[in-house]
């Protein structure tokens, strides 16, 4: 297994933590996006654009949840 697998499979491990932890802290949705930026890097390293793509637009998801959450605004969560 080579560098690049090894961070492709770190980078969709990452994620898959991240989305299930997300209940727990708005932190853990920002992650999901830092997790969402490498599976994008892996895809493009990788010559599969289409994932990277992909990827990519699941981060600006992820951002996007993570900027409207109550709890990163100083906001007590309902």
């Amino acid at each position: 297994m080579d560098a690049l697998t090894l961070f492709g499979l770190f980078a969709v491990t990452f994620m898959l933590v991240c989305y299930i932890k997300e209940d727990a802290s708005h932190w853990w949705t920002l992650a999901f996006a830092l997790g969402c930026v490498m599976g994008a890097a892996y895809g493009f390293l990788q010559g599969a654009w289409p994932f990277g793509l992909v990827e990519l637009a699941w981060t600006v998801v992820a951002l996007r949840r993570w900027w409207r959450m109550p709890a990163r605004r100083g906001l007590n969560a309902a």
